[in-house]
Parts: C-alpha cells; structure tokens; sequence
C-alpha cells in the first residue's frame, strides 16, 4: 500500500510575502505592522519615550533651580555672580547633554525591541515583550555602545572642524566664511551616504549578534547595489512625519493663541492666563511624544524590512525563512533561528536560464529551467505539422503519438472519416462530411 503524507494546513501569512521586497511593500508594511501587536510596539515605544522625557525635564528644571537659586544671594555685575552664572549655565548644558545621550539610548532599546519583533512577524509569529527582552538583553550593551561611538564620533568631528575653522579665522576671516559654506554644502550627502550604508549595523547586531566591527562591515555589504532604494524609503518616511509634525502644530499655536485672547485680552500675566498656556503646552507634549514613538516604530520597522530585503536578495534569506515555515507548522521541534543559518551565503543572480544577466536556476541546487527556441527558430506560417508531432522542448520525452501521426492527405482528395464524429439518431442518410459511425 502506498502510505500519503498527511494533511497539514496552510501556513500562516506574516507581515510580509518571503520573497524581494518592492518598494511600495517595504513603505507599506512599515505603517501596517504597527497593527500587528500593538502593545509591544507602540505601547512600550510611548512607555519609554515618555519616561525618558519626564526624567530628562525633571532632572534639567532640578539642576537649574539648584544653580541659578545661588545667584539670588549674590550682587549682579560682581566678578562672583559672573562667575557662579557661567557655571551654572555650563552645569545644565552638560547635564542636558549627558541625560539627551541616556534617552537616546533608550530609543536604541525600543529600536531593538521593533526589529526583533519585526523578524518574527514576518514567519507570522507573536511573541510577548517579555520574550523579546530576553533575546534582546544579551546584547543590549552592545547596541548601546555602538549609539555612543556614533555619538562621539560626530561631536568630534565637528569639534575638530569648529576648531579649524577658528583658527582659519584668525588669518583669514573671509576664507573661513568661504571654506564653511562650503563644508556645509559637502556635509548635506556625504551625511546622507553614510547613513544609509551604517543603517543596518543595528539590525545585524540585534538579528545576527554580530560585534560593531562585524555589523558595520554587514551594512556596508547589504546595502550594495540598493543605495537608491533605501535612500527612497527613509527620504519618503522623514517628509511623511516632518508633515504630520507640522499639521498637527498649528491647531496647538491657533488654540495657544485663542486661549490667550480669551482669557487675557489685556495682555496681562494674569494666573487663568498662565493656566491655560501651561495646559496647552501639556497637550502639545502629549501629542508630540504620541507622534514620536509612531516614527520610532515606523523607522525602526522600515529598517528591519530593508535588512530583511537585502538579506533575501544577497543571501537567499527568504529560502530559508520558507524552509523555517513549512518545517514548523509540520510540527517539527527546536528549530534553528533562520536568520543566522547562512549569514554571508553568496547565492547566484536568479532569473530564467537564458535572460541576460541571470544565471540558471533560482537557487544553487535548483534546476535551471530549458530554453524556448530563440525568436526567428520557429516554424514558418502554414508550416506547422498536424496535431501531435509538435516538436517537444529540449529534455522532454517525445509522446507515442507524435511518432503513430497519419501523414496529411494530397491536395485535392476529401480527408478520410473520422472515427470521432457524430450524427444525429434516426438520421436516414449519414451526414457526408461526417461519416456517422451510427449507419
């Protein structure tokens, strides 16, 4: 007895089809995948860029009142006042910036959390934050790290063209105006250039748990030969949020302004005045920090996709995630993370054998498919052979028929009768052209 494989269901559709990604599918999963769970996304993304907001303004307006209240026990225009005023005004600056660069570590966090989420929504799974945390932790200080040296890294670059550009202003005043525009000119896409090949170094560190030498030398091979698209995509999501930011801006200035008329037509700070700035400053923060973790979780989707793309186009990931899907809803137990099966597999260009610029077959080890006759290799008009002696493409077997084929009749003689035909019962006579096999 022949034994047939039992019957699995369909697997389930993720975020995305396994296969390249186009442009439009990269822009439009990237809004849509906020749908996919929404409360490990948005939620934890507004959790904690609302918490790092609270504690960077608690800890700036702590910091100014502890060091500005000095000066009310000193004389204006005394060499101490002066004294205590710069340095308070250089304590807040440096904690400002200290307590900016923490919060930015935390969006690297929430970017973690996005991409990883992002890698198991594409095979259709749903995992809890808790889940993601736990793959994320061991290399949380990593990326942590690497958001620091980018950090440190630009704010020394520019000290050291600030610096140059000084010193060139001594000499030459006029040269230094020349020489900075022109390196603001410069700075515009080489920024640009850079950040799109380093955009995907925090993907291969989250996705892959490669080192920061590693993953700067991923995005660098990644996003060869897909400069332009990605460039489109982060282009296209920047002006969609800049335009969002600035639509929703202006009925906060027009209900600032309104309240301000309302409640004080004189001008006057009087305490309802003050209320109701205070409140309408409150709701634009609300609704600022709303808008920011959407682009966090947007940009951060965009980037998983694009690494995710470029891997399927480079490495053939999309074989492997398929090869992950089917053996999974097989049933089959402790599977391998697809993602770091074949991390840097070269694979040949796909295509149909025969186009130009592809190689055969799809894959290695797939069977390149036979070429149709080039164009001008067909038979002429009125040359074709009869039914069944068409000839086969090149590698299939040639059917009996076509060997057992009558020729065609001479011109001239009627065709023999078909022994297919049909007459009509209790026709008299058998109709002549079909030779019912009825008489």
């Amino acid at each position: 007895m022949t034994a047939y494989p039992a019957w699995t269901p369909a697997s389930r559709p993720g975020i995305i089809p396994l296969h390249p990604l186009t442009f439009g599918t990269i822009l439009g999963r990237s809004f849509s995948a906020l749908r996919q769970n929404p409360r490990v996304l948005l939620g934890f993304a507004l959790v904690v860029q609302t918490i790092a907001y609270l504690v960077v303004l608690l800890a700036v307006a702590g910091v100014m009142w502890a060091s500005f209240s000095r000066l009310d026990t000193l004389v204006e225009g005394t060499e101490e006042y002066n004294t205590v005023l710069a340095g308070s005004i250089g304590l807040v600056a440096v904690t400002g910036f200290v307590l900016g660069l923490a919060a930015g570590a935390l969006s690297v966090i929430v970017q973690g959390i996005v991409v990883l989420e992002v890698t198991h929504a594409a095979v259709a799974e749903k995992l809890t934050l808790g889940a993601l945390w736990r793959q994320l932790r061991p290399i949380a200080w990593r990326l942590v790290g690497y958001s620091l040296l980018v950090v440190l890294a630009v704010g020394a670059l520019i000290a050291i063209v600030v610096l140059g550009i000084v010193g060139i202003a001594v000499v030459a005043p006029p040269a230094a105006i020349v020489l900075t525009i022109l390196l603001i000119i410069a700075a515009i896409p080489l920024t640009w250039w850079l950040m799109i090949k380093l955009l995907l170094v925090p993907s291969a560190i989250i996705v892959e748990h490669a080192t920061i030498l590693q993953a700067l030398s991923r995005s660098w091979t990644l996003t060869r030969r897909r400069f332009w698209p990605v460039l489109g995509i982060v282009l296209v999501i920047s002006v969609i949020f800049g335009a969002i930011g600035q639509v929703v801006s202006l009925p906060f200035g027009f209900l600032s302004a309104g309240l301000t008329t309302i409640i004080a037509p004189t001008g006057a700070d009087e305490p309802t005045a003050i209320i109701g700035l205070i409140v309408t400053a409150l709701l634009t923060q609300v609704v600022t920090l709303l808008l920011q973790s959407v682009a966090v979780v947007v940009q951060s989707t965009a980037t998983a996709l694009i690494y995710i793309d470029c891997r399927m186009r480079r490495e053939g990931l999309d074989l492997d995630l398929l090869a992950y899907v089917e053996r999974r809803d097989a049933g089959v137990t402790a599977l391998a993370d697809p993602y770091r099966e074949h991390v840097g597999r070269e694979i040949a260009p796909r295509g149909w054998a025969g186009a130009p610029g592809y190689a055969p077959g799809y894959a290695p080890g797939y069977p390149a498919y036979a070429p149709y006759p080039a164009q001008g290799a067909y038979p002429a008009q009125g040359a074709y052979p009869a039914q069944g002696v068409y000839p086969a493409r090149s590698g299939d077997a040639v059917p009996e028929a076509a060997s057992s084929a009558q020729p065609a009749p001479p011109q001239g003689e009627p065709a023999p009768p078909s022994p297919t035909t049909w007459a009509a019962p209790g026709a008299t006579e058998p109709d002549a052209d079909r030779g019912s096999p009825w008489s």
